[in-house]
């Protein structure tokens, strides 16, 4: 009889450990029944809850949608226009293109100004060049108006023609 090993402490726990899980399930399982019945002896007959209205559901989800799609399209808009609503915060742009004029082919006349400056530039394939520096604005004005005249109309244009031959 020396042959056995003496029994370990957790077979002891073990039976008491089954006998609380049982009592326990036992325990819960009468509740729930207990629970059932109350429940299923209400008073009011179980129906399905009624659907919401469809047509607000609608309007709903259309209203949503406008409200990304304007939001979307409104992000869109000042993600282009920033340098626009920033410049008229402040001061205006100082550096302005005025004319431009076509050559032919890729090549152009430009007329920049810059603060109260003007310059001419030309622009081709091979660069940029600056041909002239331009008097202000404001100089250059009366003094073209003066020597500029009137264009006649076709028909004293014709008679000048006809007068030189």
């Amino acid at each position: 009889m020396s042959d056995r090993q003496p029994a370990s402490p957790n077979c002891k726990r073990l039976p008491r450990f089954a006998t609380r899980m049982i009592s326990f399930s036992a325990w819960s399982l009468a509740a729930a029944q207990a629970f059932a019945q109350v429940t299923n002896s209400a008073a009011a007959p179980l129906t399905s809850p009624s659907l919401p209205d469809a047509s607000f559901s609608i309007v709903r989800v259309f209203g949503a949608l406008a409200l990304v799609i304007g939001l979307f399209l409104g992000g869109v808009w000042l993600f282009r226009n920033w340098q626009r609503l920033a410049v008229q915060r402040g001061r205006g742009p100082r550096l302005n293109v005025l004319e431009t004029r076509s050559l032919g082919g890729r090549h152009s006349l430009h007329v920049i100004g810059y603060d109260q400056e003007r310059f001419l530039i030309a622009a081709s394939p091979g660069g940029v060049n600056l041909v002239s520096h331009l008097p202000a604005a404001g100089e250059a004005e009366p003094a073209a108006a003066e020597k500029i005249s009137p264009t006649p109309s076709f028909a004293q244009a014709l008679t000048q023609v006809l007068k030189g031959k």
